[in-house]
């Protein structure tokens, strides 16, 4: 156990180096690259070798494909390259070992050729390759977007809290079909009981683009009253203080939810999607936007895109929705349209300006994932 909390102890510290051991050629960027994807590799290969217990179902069908295959060796040969590449260059060995005995390890247990080694006995998974494809995804679109475009160029990429929004990553994705299943509920009970069939006919033939854009708007609608109710009543505010404690933005913050919030959230935004009849192809469109756009709102971008922001929501926008600041109290609360904030008067868009810092005045909301899945419920 002590050799397990000092090699933690030595990750974290090369992780959250100073920056001048941090610059390029140092071996941190492929010592940090080798470790993440290493993992990453060691997660879809236990997904391969346990699919009924560490495989979303949507994604199981995938690990047969031979470019699924070919992406995960890819992922195995750069990790390891990678970490011997930050073994060369770097004076401490950490990052640079660690990677490449994860990796190792990863191909010791069949690596791209891994075959499941017991069957799929019950129907309850834990979404281990989903939270992986979902890191690796997001992490390599933003990450480099964060560093060529910041907002706050001095916030580090392993700031302050973000084993904790890795966590709850994490929990979100392994906890995937309990979430989808629960958030479903009351929707399916609404639908059994409707008999609007000639009227979602009619829905799902209009055009697809038409679809997608209605989906945006009718989940935005609902969403800013849900949103607006998590910021306005005393009780589930307390719930949503989770999400705004975070004091750095970036591609991981919007992570950062409690789990009974994200059930409120999806129960309310899926009833127009399901109710309505929208097709499948343009709720899957939309479920993807909404992903994308909702990392994206959060990340630390500076982009200035005033031609945007009378349109669309915009980092700029969300920004100062998470304000510490008085004037970014119970503002900017929709997602996708700032239209609806100007028509219910929470619209606030500074010209030229963004927050000065993040979070909540006097930061009451504990650090660590279980201390905030608890905070709710305990007494001021």
């Amino acid at each position: 156990m002590k050799l397990i909390q000092k090699s933690h102890a030595l990750i974290r510290a090369e992780l959250e180096s100073a920056p001048a051991l941090k610059r390029f050629g140092t071996g941190w960027i492929s010592g940090v690259l080798g470790l993440s994807l290493g993992l990453g590799a060691l997660g879809l290969v236990l997904a391969l070798r346990f699919p009924g217990i560490f495989s979303a179902a949507e994604l199981t069908p995938m690990q047969g494909k031979s470019w699924f295959r070919m992406i995960l060796m890819g992922l195995l040969l750069i990790a390891f390259l990678s970490s011997l590449l930050s073994l060369i260059l770097r004076e401490s060995k950490t990052l640079g070992t660690t990677g490449l005995i994860i990796t190792l390890l990863a191909s010791a247990l069949g690596g791209c050729l891994a075959t499941p080694v017991i069957g799929d006995y019950t129907p309850l998974y834990l979404g281990l390759d989903f939270f992986v494809l979902n890191v690796l995804f997001t992490g390599l679109l933003f990450i480099p977007l964060e560093t060529i475009f910041p907002k706050h160029a001095k916030q580090a990429l392993f700031r302050a809290e973000w084993r904790e929004d890795i966590f709850y990553y994490l929990i979100s994705s392994m906890l995937v079909q309990v979430i989808t299943w629960l958030s479903f509920g009351p929707a399916r009970t609404l639908f059994a009981m409707t008999n609007w069939g000639h009227f979602r006919d009619w829905v799902a033939s209009l055009p697809l683009i038409i679809q997608v854009i209605a989906i945006m708007f009718l989940t935005d609608l609902v969403q800013y009253w849900v949103h607006r109710a998590f910021h306005r009543v005393p009780m589930l505010w307390r719930f949503h203080a989770v999400h705004h404690s975070a004091q750095s933005m970036d591609w991981m913050a919007g992570a950062r939810m409690h789990f009974l919030e994200i059930l409120a959230l999806r129960g309310t935004t899926v009833f127009p999607m399901m109710l309505l009849g929208f097709h499948q192809t343009a709720v899957g469109i939309y479920i993807f936007l909404v992903y994308l756009w909702s990392t994206f709102i959060h990340a630390n971008i500076g982009w200035r895109l005033k031609w945007m922001e009378k349109v669309l929501v915009t980092p700029r926008f969300h920004h100062w929705h998470h304000g510490i600041e008085k004037e970014a109290i119970d503002v900017n609360f929709s997602i996708h349209f700032p239209l609806i904030d100007r028509l219910f008067g929470t619209h606030h868009m500074p010209e030229e300006r963004w927050p000065e810092g993040y979070g909540i005045g006097g930061h009451p909301v504990p650090q660590g994932y279980l201390q905030q899945l608890l905070h709710p419920f305990l007494r001021k």
